[in-house]
């Protein structure tokens, strides 16, 4: 059961959000707030699980939101997902480990697989997977991770491309995702370079599943990949024909 926050100075914004959410027999509860200050205040002694988080508002925004929550308030910080009219924000939201990113207005079938996302990076947390850090030195073609007693085998030609989301990193691959305890650096120095390229603060991916590039980001089937400008020389190092970005 997810309690959630929906914070936005638009209060149709604001309907819109509470409509989809009261849809899911998952949501316990649904809390509206039409500026960020009065979000903090609330967080400050209550706990969420899911913030649908507005950025252009009047006062305090909601990338300074997103900076200050960690800092004061004593709960733990809840999944983010931004809502915004600008694109241009998904950058800065991912860097600041937002889950997903949804443009207004927000269709609900898109709606549904941000919902989607967070439950099941809400699932897999729970599982406790571990990398074997030394595995690759010895099966460079794949590593293993740990869950429980098992030791699972991941082929590093099933894995499209890697998330860090604050202190964990959701692995994507073919089939699945792996979500992992763990910085985004750490996932970097595990899987080969000369296979996997990182292309944003938060996001590592596979050379050989970039399907196409526009502009400032990648598209790999149905995932949208951000490119930092920090990282465009090494995406164009890394691809096979050295297109220019």
């Amino acid at each position: 059961m997810l309690k959630c926050l929906v914070i936005d100075d638009e209060s149709l914004a604001r309907e819109v959000l509470e409509s989809y959410l009261a849809r899911l027999d998952f949501v316990e509860s649904v809390r509206p707030f039409g500026n960020a200050q009065e979000a903090l205040l609330y967080l400050e002694s209550h706990e969420a699980d899911v913030l649908f988080l507005d950025i252009e508002m009047p006062g305090m925004n909601g990338l300074t939101f997103l900076n200050q929550i960690s800092e004061t308030t004593r709960t733990r910080p809840p999944i983010t997902v931004f809502t915004t009219a600008y694109r241009n924000y998904a950058f800065e939201g991912f860097e600041l480990g937002v889950i997903d990113f949804l443009l207004k207005p927000i269709a609900y079938p898109r709606f549904l697989q941000a919902i989607e996302k967070i439950r099941d990076f809400l699932a897999l947390k729970d599982q406790n997977v571990n990398l074997e850090k030394n595995a690759s030195e010895t099966a460079p073609e794949s590593i293993f991770v740990k869950s429980g007693v098992q030791r699972i085998k991941l082929n590093f030609d099933d894995v499209t491309h890697i998330q860090g989301l604050k202190d964990y990193a959701i692995i994507y691959t073919t089939t699945s995702k792996i979500v992992i305890k763990g910085s985004i650096k750490a996932m970097h120095d595990i899987f080969p370079q000369s296979r996997f390229v990182r292309v944003h603060k938060s996001f590592i991916v596979a050379v050989a599943r970039i399907t196409r590039i526009e502009h400032n980001r990648l598209i790999m089937n149905a995932h949208q990949i951000p490119v930092g400008r920090n990282y465009r020389e090494d995406l164009e190092n890394a691809l096979p024909n050295r297109r220019q970005l």
